[in-house]
């Protein structure tokens, strides 16, 4: 039997955390509340739905006061830390998702609340309406919070104010402007944690989509300061760099000229889904210098409205003595996921050097 995400909601974890619950508050009906938790509804609910209905359950068995409740979550976090139980954990969402859904008008309580409990599971997406409601209040308090002493607040600071974060809600005037971000990035290019400065690269990265002259400016100044920063602007770049932008590949030294491609062949024209395309070419540096070579090919997929969609791959970034050829053989699988439908009929895919898209060519996706 497969196991599904919202199985984390298990009686198995409402036995662990009302028990912490029970330890907080002696007085805590456990009967009941596990009877609220599984009503009829229940086995029909997703995990966003039982991590929703979680929070909505809790709140009628703690106090009308928000401070009180504050400490009382505060407290059960404290006693699964002693158990053991939960740091990280997933299903542990909801307490993120109860300070956002009942204390967005308790700015004070919930920014201590917040900071406590993202080091327990982070609270990434529900610091933003915070954002939305508070704006700058808010945002000068995630700068505050970038030279926290604990990593996971830190992380917090740059992965929750985000632009573009994936799942989460928008936050429009940050697209519009990061302006008020960077001081944040800025606290946390040299961070110790590498968990944090991927997050600093993700989030350059979102900026990228909408502002790229800001994160080609901060490429430039980072540039060299440290190995860290470097792999922080590279990574914070990569879509810059799929979608051939000159100047960043100018800033990395990527230049087609000379850098031949030579026998590209697709070698399974016709294919079915779940099965792969295979593809072969030869690179060759015609130069007397060596090279650096970034190696990408883009899939043209097929859209339902009969129009393509690009998704650029990186295959490799290497540096090719003058004078060296190089044959390639590359698979790209064509397995159902979730997040992409395929469409059957004629699809291209084309050979992308140092940002110039090169030779092309079309194959069939059948059933």
């Amino acid at each position: 039997m497969s196991y599904l995400l919202k199985d984390l909601y298990s009686p198995a974890f409402y036995d662990r955390l009302t028990s912490a619950l029970v330890s907080v508050l002696p007085d805590f009906d456990r009967e009941k509340f596990l009877k609220e938790i599984f009503n009829e509804d229940f086995s029909s609910k997703e995990l966003k739905e039982r991590m929703k209905h979680t929070s909505k359950v809790l709140y009628g068995f703690l106090p009308a006061d928000y401070s009180e409740t504050i400490e009382i979550i505060k407290k059960t976090i404290e006693e699964l830390r002693k158990k053991g139980i939960g740091e990280d954990g997933l299903a542990f969402m909801f307490l993120p998702d109860y300070i956002e859904t009942y204390g967005i008008d308790y700015f004070e309580e919930s920014v201590e609340a917040l900071e406590f409990t993202t080091q327990f599971v982070s609270c990434e997406f529900a610091v933003r309406p915070f954002i939305l409601k508070y704006g700058d209040l808010m945002l000068t308090k995630m700068q505050e919070w970038s030279l926290h002493e604990s990593h996971k607040v830190r992380r917090l600071s740059s992965e929750g104010s985000r632009p573009r974060l994936p799942w989460a809600m928008g936050i429009p005037f940050l697209k519009k402007d990061p302006a008020s971000i960077l001081p944040i990035l800025e606290n946390l290019k040299h961070d110790s944690s590498e968990y944090v400065r991927r997050s600093v690269a993700n989030s350059l990265n979102d900026i990228a989509k909408d502002h790229p002259n800001i994160v080609l400016n901060i490429a430039k100044s980072w540039s060299g300061l440290s190995v860290e920063t470097d792999a922080i602007i590279k990574h914070g770049c990569r879509t810059l760099l799929k979608q051939g932008h000159v100047e960043i590949l100018k800033h990395y030294g990527l230049n087609d000229e000379g850098i031949v491609l030579k026998d590209f062949e697709i070698l399974t024209p016709k294919i079915k889904i779940g099965e792969s395309l295979t593809f072969s070419f030869s690179i060759k540096n015609e130069n007397l210098t060596d090279q650096k070579v970034r190696l990408e090919y883009a899939i043209y997929y097929k859209k339902q409205n009969g129009q393509n969609t690009k998704k650029v791959f990186k295959i490799s970034e290497r540096i090719y003595p003058a004078g060296a050829e190089v044959s390639i053989v590359r698979k790209q699988k064509f397995v159902l996921i979730t997040t992409r439908k395929f469409h059957l009929g004629d699809h291209q895919i084309a050979m992308i050097i140092n940002g110039a898209e090169k030779e092309s060519s079309s194959f069939d996706l059948l059933a």
